[in-house]
């Protein structure tokens, strides 16, 4: 390897240690589906529902559980 492949390998390494599994919208984290602030009409005037931040196959398997 010569000190260009050495320093663009470093350079990548760096920047997947920033990589963190996060989101955006504290609704489209699944822990927090259900919670009223994620629920109409708590929700609706910021448009951070739930049901606004998912796909609507999934928010209605979601509404489907007991």
């Amino acid at each position: 390897m010569n000190v260009y492949e050495l320093w663009l390998l470093s350079v990548f390494l760096v920047l997947l240690t920033g990589c963190t599994d996060s989101y955006r919208y504290p609704c489209q984290d699944p822990k927090n589906w259900g919670k009223t602030e994620c629920e109409p009409p708590q929700c609706d005037a910021s448009g951070t529902c739930t049901k606004d931040l998912i796909s609507k196959e999934m928010y209605e398997q979601f509404k489907k559980k007991p």
